[in-house]
């Protein structure tokens, strides 16, 4: 039996995977202070309960990341602290992040964190880690498909240019 061959939570996390944690907790830290802040700035219901999914489910992650972290012995990032709440009439008008605005950050904040996901699912040799982030990726890809369909419905969504094929001619 080799080292990397028992139980995954026992052997030691390399380099890559203890920057890839280390960085995804900061990040995520990050994230979480700014969607409280656009979540003072967000005037429809929808937008709000989905960047409180967003808070929600990014506050969990950064636990199970810190604890990983913690029993492998590496110090954590900073975690900035919380936006307080704002009532939307206090902000003026040309200082406001729009709805729409907002959920095209959730969007391509989103589909960032699905490739940072994939990477490190890549990038493990540790089996426990690997699927935490595999977890990670899931949650993202389904909260994701949220974000599309309110864009969609709400008339948020700005495609690109669409390819009308006809194959007729």
């Amino acid at each position: 039996m080799g080292i990397l061959s028992g139980n995954p939570t026992d052997e030691p996390m390399h380099y890559g995977e203890v920057f890839g944690v280390w960085s995804s907790v900061m990040v995520t830290k990050g994230k979480i202070a700014g969607y409280q802040t656009m979540r003072n700035h967000a005037g429809d219901a929808d937008l709000v309960n989905l960047i409180d999914e967003a808070i929600q489910q990014g506050k969990q992650d950064v636990t199970e990341m810190e604890k990983l972290l913690k029993d492998n012995g590496v110090g954590l990032p900073p975690t900035p602290p919380d936006r307080p709440q704002a009532n939307l009439e206090d902000i003026p008008a040309g200082a406001r992040f729009m709805d729409q605005e907002i959920a095209a950050a959730l969007s391509a904040d989103t589909a960032a964190g699905l490739v940072a996901c994939s990477g490190m699912m890549g990038e493990a040799i540790r089996e426990d880690i690997a699927m935490m982030f595999g977890q990670f990726h899931t949650q993202k890809a389904t909260f994701g498909a949220k974000v599309l369909r309110l864009n969609k419905e709400k008339g948020w969504l700005v495609p690109p240019p669409l390819h009308q094929h006809n194959s007729e001619n």
